[in-house]
């Protein structure tokens, strides 16, 4: 079957406006402005729209979903809306990922979440700078200190093949020694070194846009 020229087919193209028109009666149905029933079903609606390519459709409604996320405390609904926020291709949507990778970082959101959003980093970054190499780097803290069992050993491969393939790229590094010599030359291995590091690349990404006060977060990490 033919291509349509969004990159869908015409039978799955079909399969997504079903899944749209359900998931906006469902949202119809939903009562009260701001709660997280309301806001998951927007985040739905808002990751069909971008395989519609109605981004800027996606964008409204993942912007609202994610101010609700925020009031409710909920760091990964929060994240996720950045998610589909940078994926709709706005002009705020390079901001959106850093206020993302900043909060899936800073609160305990899934790591294969947080793995996503530090590839999107990888992927906006220039193959010699430094970021990207701090944002693989911390795909693997990130995963260590929070999968369990059964996630650690796949979840560990994808954090291993990214530092492996950042580092190709930015200092055309082949085999392990040159890879161990490579992160001990950036200082990739002490997360007291490489985590502030990051935070001045997430800076740097979401510039002057912040959403939110991030001291005012801090204080609701857990304890």
């Amino acid at each position: 079957m033919a291509d349509l020229p969004d990159g869908l087919s015409e039978s799955e193209k079909v399969g997504f406006e079903q899944q749209l028109s359900e998931k906006q009666q469902q949202l119809e149905r939903v009562s009260g402005a701001d709660t997280m029933e309301r806001a998951r079903l927007q985040l739905d609606i808002a990751e069909i729209l971008v395989f519609l390519e109605r981004k800027e459709e996606a964008w409204n409604l993942a912007r609202e979903a994610f101010d609700t996320a925020l009031k409710h405390e909920a760091w990964q609904d929060a994240v996720e809306a950045c998610n589909v926020l940078y994926q709709t291709e706005q002009p705020a949507s390079i901001p959106a990922l850093g206020m993302g990778v900043w909060l899936a970082v800073t609160f305990p959101v899934a790591p294969e979440l947080t793995y996503a959003m530090l590839e999107h980093v990888v992927t906006e970054t220039p193959a010699h700078s430094d970021g990207a190499a701090l944002a693989a780097v911390t795909t693997r803290y990130v995963i260590d200190i929070r999968a369990d069992d059964a996630q650690h050993e796949n979840l560990s491969l994808l954090a291993n093949n990214l530092i492996a393939r950042v580092a190709a790229r930015h200092s055309n590094v082949q085999d392990q020694q040159a890879l161990n010599a490579w992160m001990d030359k950036l200082e990739l291995r002490d997360p007291q070194v490489f985590l502030p590091r990051l935070s001045q690349v997430v800076n740097a990404i979401a510039g002057d846009a912040w959403w939110f006060d991030r001291n005012a977060l801090r204080d609701k990490l857990p304890h």
